[in-house]
């Protein structure tokens, strides 16, 4: 089939701003194509439910008195989605006006899915001699006709007539070529449908890939989940470890979360609850430690000791117990420190300096050449170049990250850099503050949270339990 034999909705929509997430449609138009010739136009100005900004009204024209009395987009979703029904979505720079389009149908409770061609693409393809390929230019370059510029049937018009014209200088087979190779989507696995993927939402949060009978194969997030899952099954995979995982992914699955710190709290989460066997990185064995002082010794404070009234007193956090004693040892060397007084080195049989005082790396408190007052200050000295982990706020807190499209929030609730869960809700958020579970410390938790709110940017409540 040519390219012009396909049903085609050439589309244009005129917005309140750039990004889909939160900015809204004003105007829409739809050229109806079929056997290669004009079956119909249909336009609409669209209350977009908020102010148009000034800067967009100078643009467009379109002000808001102009769309104070037309219809909603909901009011008019069962009748565009209906005209839609079956047809290539034709735009330039398609990505724009289909992800405003999704969008759109989402908040109006429609799943809309379609093939799409976006004209930028298939000028660059079929005229590479021209360096540039915006709508402006291709007015200019091809002599189109434009009704209005800026305008939703206008824009949608000069699309059509530049696919007439390269039809034309090109032929309809050179055309078709070239619209295939544009529309070419990523190959997806054997078991994979198109539907699967074009389920994932343009939105934050993780996404999981299952393989046969269910087993858990990856853990992933992202801010755009749907670019994210697509770019697994890429033409270009880099590595062998990649293309074995497109080869046994079976089903796709995901949670939508605020922003971009609910996903990388929930992915830590998943990745130890269902040790997903493509993750490395926060499935590896983590046993975090970190030392207590007991006047002149130390003591390792091990993961069930941890909680959220423990980290405060810790120095230092380590993944292991042989990540914390190859530090330890290496601030003794550095310090003069015995670690047979520090209680890490068995106590010889008869009182006397230990084995490393002897091969001069001990300063000599257990052979009595210096003070224990002494050994104890350069202890601290050697503990104060650990990173100590201080909580800088009185109680428990939320961490509040904000959905503008679907106008909710998340709270994330944490005390003592221990991850508590996250809040939807009011009733949520007390069963979280007065739970009586004992808080786990998470290392890549911690990371992840201290790495957020000592940047000073997270919008932080504190919360009284």
């Amino acid at each position: 089939m040519q390219l012009l034999d396909a049903p085609l909705a050439i589309v244009d929509l005129e917005t309140t701003g750039a990004n889909a997430s939160w900015d809204r449609v004003t105007e829409i138009a739809v050229i109806e194509v079929d056997g290669g010739e004009l079956s119909g136009e249909w336009s609409t100005l669209v209350n977009p439910e908020t102010t148009i900004p000034p800067a967009i009204q100078a643009l467009t024209g379109i002000t808001n008195d102009m769309v104070a009395g037309a219809p909603t987009f909901g009011a008019l979703s069962r009748e565009l989605h209906e005209r839609l029904a079956g047809r290539v979505v034709v735009a330039h720079n398609a990505r724009f006006d289909y992800g405003f389009l999704r969008q759109e149908f989402e908040r109006a409770g429609m799943r809309y899915v379609a093939r799409t061609l976006c004209t930028v693409k298939l000028s660059r393809r079929l005229y590479p001699g021209h360096a540039r390929h915006n709508l402006d230019s291709l007015i200019e370059r091809h002599d189109l006709r434009c009704r209005a510029r800026h305008r939703a049937l206008g824009d949608a018009d000069a699309v059509w007539q530049f696919l007439q014209v390269a039809a034309a200088e090109h032929g309809a087979e050179a055309l078709a070529s070239a619209a295939r190779q544009v529309a070419k989507q990523p190959a997806l696995p054997a078991h994979i449908g198109r539907e699967a993927i074009d389920a994932v939402p343009d939105a934050p949060g993780v996404y999981l890939l299952y393989g046969e009978g269910g087993a858990p194969l990856y853990v992933g997030k992202s801010i755009n989940m749907r670019t994210r899952v697509l770019s697994h099954f890429a033409g270009d995979l880099r590595s062998s470890r990649e293309m074995q995982l497109a080869r046994e992914v079976r089903r796709i699955d995901w949670q939508r979360t605020a922003g971009e710190l609910g996903a990388l709290l929930r992915e830590a989460e998943l990745v130890k609850e269902l040790a997903p066997v493509f993750n490395r990185q926060l499935r590896r064995a983590s046993e975090p430690c970190g030392f207590v002082q007991d006047g002149v010794s130390l003591r390792l404070a091990h993961a069930d000791d941890i909680d959220a009234d423990a980290v405060p007193h810790l120095h230092g956090v380590f993944r292991s117990r042989r990540a914390a004693l190859a530090a330890l040892r290496g601030l003794a060397d550095e310090h003069g420190l015995c670690l047979q007084t520090l209680g890490f080195e068995r106590a010889r049989s008869r009182p006397g300096a230990c084995f490393r005082h002897q091969i001069r790396r001990c300063a000599g408190v257990c052979a009595g050449r210096e003070s224990v007052e002494a050994h104890r200050a350069r202890l601290a000295a050697a503990l104060a170049r650990l990173k100590t982990i201080a909580w800088p706020y009185r109680g428990p807190v939320g961490v509040v990250e904000e959905d503008r499209e679907r106008d909710a929030s998340d709270v994330h609730v944490v005390h003592n850099w221990c991850y508590l869960g996250t809040a939807k809700s009011e009733s949520e958020l007390a069963e979280l503050i007065e739970g009586s579970a004992r808080p786990r410390f998470d290392l890549d938790q911690y990371k992840i949270l201290a790495r957020h709110l000592l940047k000073g940017r997270a919008r932080v409540v504190e919360l009284s339990a």
